[in-house]
């Protein structure tokens, strides 16, 4: 979809370089909502699930959902590698779920998730963001589920080829 967010192409500055971190640090573990204003603009996209968010405004109530979920959010950046107008950053994240801002009451389990996220920069600011993180695990932890057979980790013992 064409939100009409020009595609450069240009070098970062080191302060480009360094929103990718800034984003985690100040928006997540400091929860200054007024940081998205200050990095997003009003046409910045955010493509997560298959559904775009747009602006600040599209992305003011993911932040106050997850915050009404969650307190004492900290995420790590684990890598970050910038390359052309893009910056890729592998995160983890804890909480403790806390509040029923995701249609759940609070379970009151602290929550490990992990996830990449693609950034594209210019001006100074966040143009366009893709993610991906483990919404999967996060819901299994807070509803005190069986690790999803779809993880390479889950230990499940699967039965015998058949011969045939």
């Amino acid at each position: 979809m064409d939100h009409g967010i020009s595609k450069g192409k240009g070098q970062m500055t080191e302060q480009e370089r360094d929103l990718g971190r800034r984003w985690f640090e100040e928006v997540w573990n400091q929860g200054r909502r007024e940081a998205i204003a200050e990095m997003l603009t009003p046409e910045s996209i955010v493509h997560e699930g298959g559904i775009d968010t747009v602006g600040i405004e599209g992305f003011y109530p993911y932040f106050d959902r997850f915050q009404s979920a969650f307190s004492g959010i900290r995420v790590n950046v684990e890598d970050s590698i910038a390359q052309g107008d893009k910056i890729c950053v592998r995160w983890s994240l804890t909480g403790k779920h806390s509040g029923a801002g995701l249609g759940i009451a609070p379970s009151g389990k602290t929550v490990h998730v992990t996830g990449i996220t693609i950034l594209r920069v210019a001006n100074n600011k966040l143009l366009e963001g893709w993610q991906n993180w483990d919404m999967l695990a996060l819901m299994e932890q807070v509803k005190d589920l069986r690790r999803s057979p779809t993880y390479i980790g889950a230990g499940l013992e699967m039965p015998a080829a058949s011969a045939g």
